[in-house]
């Protein structure tokens, strides 16, 4: 079957026709179901005549064995309505997608077995085999070919900063054609020599991804593939933030500048993000500087034309101007702008109090074990583990050391809270422990942070990885408490923080819990996400379907300090802002560094 996306002369052809893809990045994993329709429809009428979306592995299969493709999963759903809204489609279904995702999109149940995802290790290949006679039968129908709007797929993603298993990538793409994908494929990497180098795989298109200096990454391009039209298949427009850190913003002039000069290059773009939405529940990823793991904050708005809650922005009004001469059209012409929705007026309502994490944290069965077991030793992927041993301690105070901690352990002795450990991966945590002269209920609630979803440290796992030690002695004989806090529904648990906000219908809101601590938030049995003192996000979005008329029930988990009222805002609040400037030079190994030690966005 002859692919709908073709080139001759460095130029794109659809059906033969001259084309230029004008795409927007958008993930359906990060958007209520309620809301696709309502954001496709804000990214056509930015200009975007094509979307394009990640594939979120794990999000579909979180347990193995048990896929599954219905309701906020149903992708096929999103792209038909994609395809009615007469937008094609360009799929990126990895199985490894970075995309700031808890282990860039790899199930965890599979990186608890394998030593090296992303290569040809037959562990990692038989899942991947397995997972793609699953998902391909999903796509395959909806190819433009079969009268669907997928034009183009893309394999793997971004491989050229991670390895060099070249006989990976080829069996990848084998893999796809074989299962029945017929319409274009493409690789997509760092515009650097090695990047390139490692991430193009013959026979299939390369494209580049980079946030400024587009001629440079075309020349980069046509010396690899000349011929080739210039695809940037990401163009950071935005960026994203880590706790801690301050909210990361790009100026509308200078997205519009490059995107410009893209088009000015002749050049086919997508856009990441044209909307980022919201990492709900614990699907939020981190990244890692060299020591300390940088989990990535609930909020994916990424600064793009379409924010997290569908309003749009000036970029959204420059890109107009861009996008819509680029295809022989006029702003006019282009598809109008759905109504906004409706806001929440400000409010607040009081928390009951809670039971405490202790209490919270220690229910249920234990697992008992010599030593401590991993979240992946007991099954668990993400939330919290209860460690609970007994210890004998001298007259004067101890040292308390746990080695391997990923990534924070809350720190009690006979039910009284000590402190917090934090991972830093060039020493152990350790706390001081008083001297009783006697024995002592030692426990460490231990908390999972975001999956490392970019570099060398993907698939690395959670828990306690090592020993725990008080002064020169190991501590034996652990009890293990699950709290699996994405598969909670806290409204029908005793000793959660609980408020009622009455409203008179659903809307769009923005929940702030003030105070010092971090906490988890749900809305109505729905986790929206972490939210922490330390910022820089400060409000998490509750779109208007996890609204009901009458009262509505916010659930409240605090890990340290115990919060006494919740908040109901109108408009979101990203914390202190920073600019965005993309400043790598473009081709050289510093760029490669660079990469691999800062935070990337996809």
């Amino acid at each position: 079957m002859t692919p709908t996306l073709a080139w001759r002369d460095g130029e794109f052809l659809k059906h033969g026709v001259p084309h230029r893809i004008l795409s927007g990045s958008i993930h359906y994993f990060r958007i209520h179901p309620d809301l696709w329709e309502d954001r496709l429809r804000r990214v056509a009428a930015t200009g975007f005549n094509t979307v394009d979306t990640y594939v979120a592995w794990n999000f579909h299969e979180q347990d193995e064995g048990s896929p599954d493709f219905t309701g906020p999963r149903d992708l096929a759903r999103f792209v038909s309505i994609a395809g009615d809204l007469g937008l094609d489609v360009i799929l990126r279904p990895g199985p490894y997608i970075c995309a700031e995702w808890t282990n860039g999109g790899l199930p965890s149940w599979l990186t608890a077995r394998t030593r090296a995802p992303r290569s040809t290790d037959p562990v990692y290949q038989d899942a991947v085999s397995r997972w793609l006679d699953l998902l391909l039968p999903q796509l395959v129908p909806l190819q433009a070919g079969r009268g669907g709007p997928v034009v183009a797929v893309q394999v793997e993603n971004e491989y050229g900063s991670y390895g060099d298993d070249a006989a990976h990538l080829a069996w990848l793409r084998r893999g796809l054609l074989d299962r029945g994908i017929t319409e274009l494929l493409y690789t997509a990497d760092g515009p650097t020599e090695v990047m390139l180098d490692t991430g193009m795989i013959d026979g299939t298109l390369a494209a580049a991804t980079f946030g400024s200096r587009a001629s440079e990454a075309q020349a980069m391009l046509r010396s690899r593939r000349p011929g080739e039209p210039f695809l940037c298949a990401e163009f950071w427009n935005g960026w994203f933030d880590h706790w801690g850190e301050n909210h990361h913003v790009r100026s509308p002039a200078s997205a519009a500048a490059t995107l410009r000069e893209i088009v000015d290059l002749g050049g086919s773009v997508s856009v990441y993000m044209a909307h980022g939405g919201t990492n709900f529940g614990l699907w939020a990823g981190a990244n890692h500087d060299g020591r300390r793991i940088q989990p990535t904050v609930t909020s994916y708005d990424s600064d793009a034309p379409v924010g997290e809650d569908g309003r749009v922005s000036e970029k959204f009004r420059l890109y107009r101007d861009i996008l819509a001469p680029a295809t022989g059209g006029t702003v006019d012409a282009l598809p109008g702008l759905p109504p906004d929705a409706a806001r929440h007026a400000f409010s607040s309502a009081p928390l009951s109090p809670s039971a405490g994490l202790l209490s919270l944290a220690t229910r249920g069965p234990a697992t008992r074990a010599a030593g401590p077991l991993s979240f992946e030793e007991l099954g668990i992927d993400t939330g919290l583990v209860t460690y609970r041993s007994s210890v004998t301690l001298p007259s004067h105070d101890v040292h308390l050391t746990v080695h391997g901690l990923h990534d924070r352990a809350y720190v009690f002795l006979d039910g009284r809270a000590l402190g917090l450990l934090e991972r830093d991966d060039a020493e152990p945590a350790v706390l001081t422990l008083p001297g009783f002269g006697r024995a002592a209920e030692l426990t460490l609630v231990v908390e999972a942070l975001g999956r490392v979803n970019y570099g060398p440290l993907l698939g690395e796992h959670k828990g306690i990885l090592g020993g725990v030690q008080v002064d020169r002695r190991l501590v034996h004989g652990w009890e293990h408490h699950l709290t699996p806090l994405d598969r909670w529904v806290p409204d029908d648990l005793d000793g959660v923080a609980h408020a009622v906000i009455e409203v008179d219908g659903p809307a769009d809101g923005w929940l702030a819990v003030p105070g010092d601590g971090d906490r988890f938030v749900w809305l109505n049995g729905a986790l929206l996400g972490r939210l922490w003192s330390r910022g820089p996000q400060r409000r998490l979005y509750a779109p208007a379907p996890l609204w009901r008329p009458g009262a509505n029930q916010v659930a409240v988990l605090d890990l340290t300090h115990p919060a006494t009222y919740v908040e109901v805002h109108p408009d979101p609040d990203y914390g202190p802002a920073e600019e965005y400037v993309e400043s790598l030079p473009t081709g050289t190994d510093d760029v490669v560094q660079e990469l691999d030690d800062t935070a990337r966005l996809a």
